[in-house]
C-alpha cells in the first residue's frame, strides 16, 4: 500500500475536538457490525505490513511486519479479493433494519467498498495490487510499481530509531529484490494477455528505473539513506557495507531483470494512451470512472459536464484577466503570460525552493487562525509542506499527501513537485496548500478521525476518491468564501484557474479512454484551457494515461459538495449553520450516493 490508497491517514484518536452534536445510540447490532469492522482492521494490518508502519502499529504483536514489504504479485492481488469476498459474506450476516442511523451508514460504506474490489478485480485480473486497484491496469509505469514506491517508503516512512530499525531496515530491502521480480513476472503475464502501457509511459519509466540503477551501490539512496539515518540516531555498525552488498547482490540484479523485461516489450507498446484499446476496455472504464467517482455517470455525460464547467469557469477569468489588463488572446495563454511574471516567480535555485516552502507555511498557518468561522471542530494535528523527493520528481504527480501515524509521532505531510518552480507562480500557490492542507485533506482527515463514532476500519481505511478530493476542491471554494482572496484578484485566478484545471481534468480523461483522444490533442487542450507550463500539462496526462478516471474525482466530487450544501441551505432556511453542515465530516468518508444522505439527517430541514 503506498501514498494513492484509499488511506486517508490518521493520527491518535484522542485529538482535539468531539462532535458536540452528540453520539447516535447504538443497538446490539451496531455493536455486532463494529466487531465486525474492527475485525477487518486488524486483517488489513496483518496483510499489509507497509500499512502497519505507515499507521505506526508495527510493534508489540506486529513487531515483525516492520521487516516486511507488501505482497504486491498477482497471487497476493487473488488473496485480497478472496478475502473482500469473504468480507461480504460476513456483512451479509447483519440485520440492517436492527442497526441505528450511523450503523446503516457503517454497513453501506464497507458493502460498497468491498463489493467494487470484488466485481472489478474479477472481472479485470490484471494490474497493481496496491494502489487505485482494482482499476490500476498497469503493473509497471512511472507511477507503479514496487521500484517506484519502495525506495521512497524506506526512506520516508520506515524508521531508523534503533539497531532493530536499522535490521529491519535491510530485510526489507532483501524483500524489495523479490517485490522488483514479482512485479516483472506479472508485467510479463499482463503484456501476454494485451494489458501493456503505453509506449510513452514505458520510456518514463526505463528513465526512472535506469536513474535508480544508476549509482554504485555504496551511493546508492536506498544504502545512504539508511547510513545517514543511522548516524543521526547514533546507532553503531556497519550499515552502509551491509545495505550496499544488498543493493549490488541482490538489489540490482532484480533491477536489470526488471529493465530487461520492459526493454523487450517496449516494442508492442502503443502510442495511443486511451484504455480503450485493452481487451474489454471499454468495460473497464465505465467501471474505473464509477469507482473514482462512486456516481452513476456514463463517460458521455461526464464529459459534457466537464464542457460546461470549464466554459463557466472561462468566463469568470476572462472577467478578471480584462482587469488586470490582459485583453488579448484566450484566457489560458493570458494566465500562461500571468505566470511569467516576474513578481510572480521563484528562482528555480535551492534558495527559491526554500522561499517557496516557507510561504505555503505560513499560508497554512494563517488559513487555520480562520477555521474557528466555519468549524466546531478544530484538530491541532500538525502538517508538514515539504519537497517531493528529487529522485522521483520527473514521474511523480504535482501534488500529493502522506497521513500522519497513529501515535501522533509523524506529522502529516503534503508533498510538492518542485523541478521546476516556475510550474509554481505564486498567485497559485495558496488555493494549493488550502487543498493539501488546511482546510483541505488533512483537515477533512483530522476532523473525522475526532469522532468517537467512526470505526477505525472507516477513518483509515476506507476512503472515496470523489468524497475526499471533491472536499479539498470545495475547502478551495471555502477558503475564497472565508476572505482568502480579499483585495488579491491576482490570487483569485489562480483560484479559479485551479477549479478550471479539475474541470479540464474531466474533459481530457473521458477524451482520452472513452473518445480515443490522443496524448498530443489532450496536452493541447489542457494547455490551451489553463494556461500551465506543457511540462506540467505533459506529466498530469500521462498520470491519467496509468490512473483511469481518477482524474474525474475532484470536480465530479467538488460539483457534489456544493450541490448537497445549497440543497441543505434551501431546505434548512434562515436556520442554516454552516458549522453544522461542516459536522458531516465526524460521519467519515462515504461514497456520494451515500453522502447525500448523511447530509439530510445532519440539516433535514
Amino acid at each position: 500500500m503506498d501514498r494513492r490508497l484509499f488511506l486517508q491517514g490518521t493520527t491518535a484518536l484522542a485529538l482535539a475536538g468531539v462532535w458536540t452534536g452528540g453520539a447516535q445510540a447504538a443497538t446490539p447490532e451496531d455493536a455486532r457490525l463494529r466487531a465486525l469492522l474492527d475485525a477487518f482492521w486488524e486483517e488489513d494490518l496483518d496483510a499489509w505490513p507497509q500499512t502497519a508502519t505507515t499507521f505506526g502499529v508495527d510493534v508489540g504483536k506486529r513487531a515483525a511486519q516492520r521487516s516486511r514489504l507488501d505482497d504486491l504479485s498477482s497471487a497476493g492481488r487473488a488473496r485480497w479479493i478472496a478475502a473482500y469476498k469473504t468480507r461480504l459474506a460476513r456483512l451479509a450476516t447483519i440485520d440492517p433494519a436492527k442497526l441505528s442511523p450511523m450503523g446503516r451508514t457503517d454497513l453501506e460504506v464497507a458493502d460498497y467498498a468491498y463489493r467494487q474490489g470484488v466485481d472489478g478485480g474479477e472481472r479485470f485480473p490484471f494490474g497493481e495490487t496496491a494502489g487505485y486497484a482494482p482499476y490500476s491496469p498497469y503493473v509497471l509505469s512511472q507511477l507503479a510499481g514496487a521500484y517506484q514506491g519502495v525506495p521512497d517508503f524506506l526512506d520516508s516512512v520506515h524508521p531508523v530509531k534503533t539497531a532493530s530499525d536499522a535490521e529491519a531496515y535491510l530485510a526489507r530491502l532483501a524483500a524489495f529484490a523479490g517485490a522488483l521480480d514479482a512485479n516483472t513476472a506479472d508485467f510479463r503475464k499482463d503484456a501476454a494477455r494485451g494489458v501493456l502501457a503505453p509506449d510513452f509511459v514505458l520510456d518514463a519509466t526505463l528513465a526512472q528505473l535506469r536513474q535508480l540503477r544508476a549509482p554504485a551501490p555504496e551511493a546508492s539512496g536506498l544504502t545512504t539513506s539508511l547510513t545517514r539515518r543511522a548516524a543521526e540516531a547514533k546507532i553503531a555498525g556497519d550499515w552502509g557495507r551491509r545495505a550496499a552488498a544488498i543493493v549490488g547482490g541482490e538489489v540490482y540484479p532484480a533491477l536489470d531483470r526488471q529493465i530487461a523485461a520492459v526493454e523487450a516489450l517496449r516494442p508492442q507498446a502503443r502510442p495511443e494512451p486511451g484504455i480503450w484499446k485493452i481487451p474489454d476496455g471499454e468495460a473497464f472504464y465505465a467501471g474505473a470512472l464509477a469507482f473514482q467517482t462512486t456516481t452513476r455517470l456514463t463517460p458521455e455525460q461526464a464529459h459534457d459536464l466537464g464542457l460546461r464547467q470549464v466554459a463557466e469557469l472561462e468566463a469568470q477569468m476572462d472577467l478578471l484577466l480584462k482587469a488586470e489588463g490582459l485583453t488579448q488572446g484566450a484566457v489560458g495563454a493570458r494566465m500562461a503570460e500571468l505566470a511569467k511574471r516576474p513578481d510572480q516567480l521563484y528562482p528555480n535555485t535551492d534558495a527559491g525552493r526554500a522561499e517557496l516552502l516557507k510561504a505555503l507555511n505560513v499560508q497554512t498557518d494563517a488559513m487555520r487562525g480562520k477555521m474557528p468561522r466555519a468549524f466546531r471542530t478544530l484538530p491541532k494535528t500538525p502538517v508538514e509542506i515539504v519537497r517531493v523527493p528529487p529522485e522521483i520528481e520527473a514521474g511523480a504527480p504535482n501534488g500529493y499527501a502522506t497521513p500522519p501515524s497513529l501515535d501522533g509521532a509523524r506529522p502529516g505531510r503534503f508533498y510538492i513537485n518542485l523541478k521546476d518552480t516556475a510550474e509554481w507562480p505564486k498567485f497559485s500557490l495558496p488555493t494549493l496548500t488550502y487543498h493539501e492542507a488546511i482546510p483541505g485533506h488533512q483537515w477533512e482527515g483530522a476532523i473525522s478521525r475526532a469522532s468517537t463514532e467512526i470505526p477505525l476500519l472507516r477513518q483509515v481505511a476506507l476512503n472515496f476518491s470523489a468524497y475526499a478530493e471533491g472536499w479539498a476542491l470545495y475547502a478551495e471554494q471555502l477558503a475564497d468564501e472565508l476572505g482568502a482572496y480579499d483585495g488579491d484578484p491576482v490570487g483569485r485566478l489562480g483560484y479559479l484557474q485551479s477549479l478550471q484545471f479539475r474541470a479540464v481534468r474531466v474533459v481530457v480523461d473521458t477524451g482520452m479512454h472513452a473518445k480515443r483522444w490522443s496524448r498530443a490533442q489532450a496536452t493541447d487542450y489542457m494547455v490551451e484551457k489553463t494556461g500551465y507550463a506543457r511540462s506540467r500539462v505533459q506529466r498530469e496526462i500521462d498520470r491519467y494515461a496509468v490512473w483511469p478516471g481518477q482524474a474525474c474525482a475532484y470536480k465530479i466530487g467538488h460539483t457534489e459538495w456544493v450541490r448537497l450544501r445549497e440543497e441543505a441551505k434551501a431546505r434548512a432556511g434562515a436556520k442554516f449553520d454552516l458549522k453544522t453542515f461542516h459536522d458531516v465530516l465526524l460521519r467519515g468518508a462515504s461514497p456520494l450516493v451515500v453522502l447525500e444522505r448523511t447530509v439530510q439527517e445532519t440539516i433535514p430541514g
